[in-house]
């Protein structure tokens, strides 16, 4: 089941791992495997990445940080396969995905010559991106009737779905909004008419999937097997500024 209908779906450049996760959900639809086990598998392979990237083998942490990806997507496609949303996964996998993030800048900070300010930012400049992206995919989803899990304006504490527990959700929310409330402050006041807008073309939001997580450890994962893991700080840093750039051709064209 895709998050958007089909005439309204884009070629997602940061999604490449969508075939291999739903054969992986699809695997588990019969199984006592929820969403939040396979939420916690991804968060165990982007450590393995982590700790591969700082020991110097690459490639394997090219492999773990790909299959993080591919499980991020996994964990998804089986909440839908299994017909179980809910906000408790939708923030763990949030949560988890910033956490990790962050800890990946901390690893390259000390295992390069980059100042700890460097890498701040560029984590910074990341998580920017990711809240643009999300952002604009979010209002596609809601505005076409596709998965509304996520909310555009995350300001209030949802309602439990069935199968969770209010408490669980509250917990995580809390943390969500001290962990992602300033990116998406910064992004609402960039484009706070974003929702009141004509529908975005597949073109554009194909060119802002280069903002997606996938993709984001796509580019990580290439720069450590090319070689290149002095490379990353700058890379996030500078590919920033393409945010304002994006919003830029939103305003303009919709």
């Amino acid at each position: 089941m895709s998050k958007l209908p089909k005439k309204n779906q884009f070629i997602d450049l940061s999604d490449y791992g969508r075939p291999i996760a739903k054969i992986i959900a699809n695997s588990l639809k019969s199984t006592s495997f929820t969403p939040i086990h396979v939420t916690i598998a991804f968060v165990i392979s982007g450590l393995f990445g982590i700790y591969c990237m700082v020991e110097g083998y690459y490639w394997l942490a090219a492999f773990f940080l790909i299959f993080k990806s591919i499980l991020d997507a996994a964990d998804g496609e089986l909440a839908r396969v299994k017909e179980t949303p809910s906000y408790t996964g939708r923030f763990l996998d949030s949560v988890s995905d910033i956490i990790l993030n962050f800890i990946i800048f901390i690893a390259l900070w000390q295992s390069t010559a980059v100042s700890i300010w460097w890498a701040l930012l560029a984590f910074f400049g990341m998580q920017l991106q990711g809240t643009l992206y999300n952002y604009y995919y979010v209002i596609l989803r809601n505005r076409f009737k596709g998965d509304t899990t996520s909310r555009i304006f995350e300001d209030s504490t949802p309602i439990a779905l069935k199968g969770e527990k209010q408490k669980h959700v509250n917990t995580l929310y809390f943390i969500y909004k001290a962990l992602y409330g300033i990116f998406d402050e910064i992004i609402y006041a960039l484009d706070r008419n974003a929702p009141k807008g004509k529908p975005f073309s597949n073109w554009l939001m194909s060119l802002i999937s280069t903002f997606g997580l996938g993709f984001q450890l796509l580019i990580i994962s290439l720069f450590l097997v090319l070689g290149l893991k002095e490379v990353i700080i700058p890379f996030f840093i500078g590919y920033s500024s393409m945010i304002f750039v994006f919003i830029y051709l939103r305003k303009v064209f919709y």
